[in-house]
């Protein structure tokens, strides 16, 4: 049995391993820090105080956070049916069609709270129909999943382009861009919301889209571990035979997997489009789908997990955005160098340890068993 298929302790497979991933990655950007004439004990201390350090730092880390805490949850779903959906950047920005479409109709006529359902519901149904076709392309002509979703998403840059350039653009604008919504199509900041309840807070992004990705994490832990269709995706991703032998339906759970990590993808544009930016921009996704993908690994695909590493990615982003103000030797391109870092051992490189920890913990069992 290869050391990827045995069994570790839960907090060795869902914690140790990822803080082991988190360190080497940090390591080796500490060695890059080093070699240009820095601190990087100075670097971290910036990193964590831009981040963490005050309240609006901590308002912007959230914000990122929600993005990815959508994606990674999308990534998540279909990773437990076995399948690599790699289409969230595109899903994500279809579905700020939707958001759009619902925000621009009711803007002028209804609070936001009237319009935010219909968003949402825009949002998922778009994201989900843009990975219906995937779906179905794997589960009824046999494409491989990884490829149909790469490509749709450079179709979906394609198809959001036309759409601001050519439906979307208001008479007299240079920008490729919607309107901007009314405040029936806003979503509150949380600083406002705290507001109404006499709470100070410090101005940033964050919005109530936060709030909805947090009831996604739940949603996900939900279904895939206290529903039928959950055990039917984990059985699928499983073992593919022990599924047919059960008498399940592959094509369905195929589609029906790809449409929720859609939907749960599309639902990204809420805190871009509704919660940010209040209008339909162009390339407002700008990599947050293919981070996604490295918040499930290193989160194990499980919600807890991903929330933590979404947070830590949100932590890069501002807490990077700090760092490169402050020690200007360390440039954004270095920042997204380290980010990058990040990914590929918490990615690519993720079972890097495991040989090694399962060697001990393997021989560890030997030896009790040896003693007993």
């Amino acid at each position: 049995m290869s050391a990827q298929s045995e069994k570790l302790p839960r907090w060795v497979d869902y914690g140790l391993i990822p803080l082991l991933n988190l360190a080497a990655a940090l390591l080796v950007s500490g060695l890059v820090v080093l070699l240009i004439g820095e601190n990087p004990l100075e670097a971290v201390y910036w990193l964590v105080q831009g981040s963490l350090g005050y309240s609006e730092g901590i308002g912007f880390t959230l914000y990122y956070t929600t993005n990815f805490i959508f994606t990674g949850l999308a990534v998540a779903v279909a990773a437990h049916a076995g399948m690599f959906n790699i289409g969230g950047e595109g899903q994500a920005y279809v579905g700020g069609l939707g958001v759009t479409l619902a925000c621009l109709a009711l803007d002028h006529y209804v609070p936001w709270y009237v319009t935010f359902p219909f968003a949402l519901i825009g949002a998922a149904v778009f994201g989900a129909a843009w990975a219906a076709i995937p779906a179905y392309l794997q589960a009824k002509r046999g494409s491989h999943i990884v490829i149909t979703t790469i490509m749709f998403n450079f179709i979906s840059y394609s198809l959001m382009a036309y759409l601001l350039v050519r439906v979307f653009k208001q008479p007299g604008s240079m920008q490729p861009e919607s309107r901007t919504f009314l405040e029936g199509g806003r979503l509150p900041f949380i600083h406002d919301v705290a507001g109404w309840f006499g709470i100070e807070m410090a101005s940033s992004p964050l919005n109530l889209s936060f709030v909805v990705a947090l009831l996604a994490c739940v949603f996900v832990w939900a279904l895939i571990w206290r529903t039928r269709l959950g055990y039917a995706i984990r059985t699928f991703g499983t073992n593919q035979d022990a599924a047919v032998y059960a008498g399940m339906n592959l094509s369905r759970i195929i589609i029906i997997t790809m449409m929720i990590s859609g939907g749960l993808a599309g639902l990204m544009a809420l805190n871009e489009v509704m919660g940010a930016q209040n209008r339909l921009l162009l390339d407002y996704v700008t990599g947050y789908g293919f981070v996604g993908i490295a918040v499930a690994l290193m989160g194990r695909s499980h919600p807890v997990g991903i929330i933590m590493a979404s947070i830590l990615f949100g932590m890069l982003y501002q807490g990077g955005a700090e760092l490169a103000f402050e020690m200007p030797k360390i440039t954004r391109d270095m920042i997204i160098s380290i980010q990058g870092l990040v990914i590929l051992f918490a990615g690519a490189m993720e079972h890097m340890f495991r040989p090694a920890l399962v060697r001990i913990f393997t021989s560890r069992h030997d030896d009790l068993g040896q003693e007993a």
